[in-house]
């Protein structure tokens, strides 16, 4: 009722050589839909990023056709008739032992995300691990101070659909305990996971009294270049 809903659907399209692609969907309907238009994201392990970009931007065109009347059916109903038609100028799907051996078609990547604040931590912390459990993300939600850290890994789409849900998802309160959108993100890094970097196994929330410890924390994980880079400088 104050901030829509968000769910996701897994269809399966035969596609070309007769090979079923998957492809999930996340839809996220603002309150005020079918007036206005929802979000949407779109992940597959057998399209390229830019391909599934492209069904992105193709489901939004249809989207607008719908404006004003309930349009979610229609648009599973179209991507399910015309995938082959928005992907046949792009690169050629993967094979399924391609796509088994390369894992994900993007790799790992990670990110950094610093918020301003947190007024209904308690809420706030369990929605961020949820979303983490959820995309099976790792990493940590820090607290040094003031400051307030979100390092993720994982697959380069749940990533992105991990930043949609922060974005778009009211995951606190105002100063008039109304709930809100998250407006003072500041996302300070996002990149491919080298070699160097140690991966994390789970998603915990940790509280570090002094900054060393903080830094330690980086270090440990092969990331001392990132706190150098974009975390030192929020405490000058």
């Amino acid at each position: 009722e104050t901030h829509g809903i968000s769910f996701r659907i897994q269809i399966s399209v035969k596609e070309l050589l007769d090979t079923d692609v998957l492809l999930k969907l996340l839809f996220h309907l603002p309150v005020n839909y079918p007036s206005t238009l929802p979000d949407i994201s779109v992940n597959s392990g057998q399209l390229t990023r830019a391909q599934c970009m492209d069904v992105k931007d193709k489901l939004l065109e249809q989207a607008k056709k719908h404006l004003s009347e309930p349009m979610v059916h229609d648009l599973i109903l179209w991507v399910q008739q015309h995938l082959k038609d928005v992907i046949k100028q792009s690169a050629t799907v993967c094979s399924e032992k391609t796509t088994l051996s390369k894992g994900t078609e993007d790799g790992i990547w990670m990110l950094l995300l610093h918020l301003d604040h947190m007024r209904a931590k308690a809420k706030y912390v369990k929605t961020v691990e949820k979303w983490a459990s959820n995309l099976r993300l790792t990493g940590r939600l820090m607290f040094m101070g003031k400051i307030i850290l979100i390092l993720l890994q994982g697959d380069r789409s749940s990533i992105k659909e991990y930043l949609i849900l922060q974005k778009t998802s009211k995951v606190d309160v105002d100063s008039s305990g109304k709930k809100c959108k998250e407006k003072m993100m500041s996302v300070l890094c996002e990149t491919e996971v080298q070699s160097q970097h140690k991966r994390f196994q789970t998603f915990e929330i940790k509280e570090y009294s002094t900054l060393e410890e903080l830094q330690k924390e980086f270090e440990t994980a092969g990331l001392r270049t990132l706190f150098l880079e974009f975390v030192l400088p929020l405490f000058k």
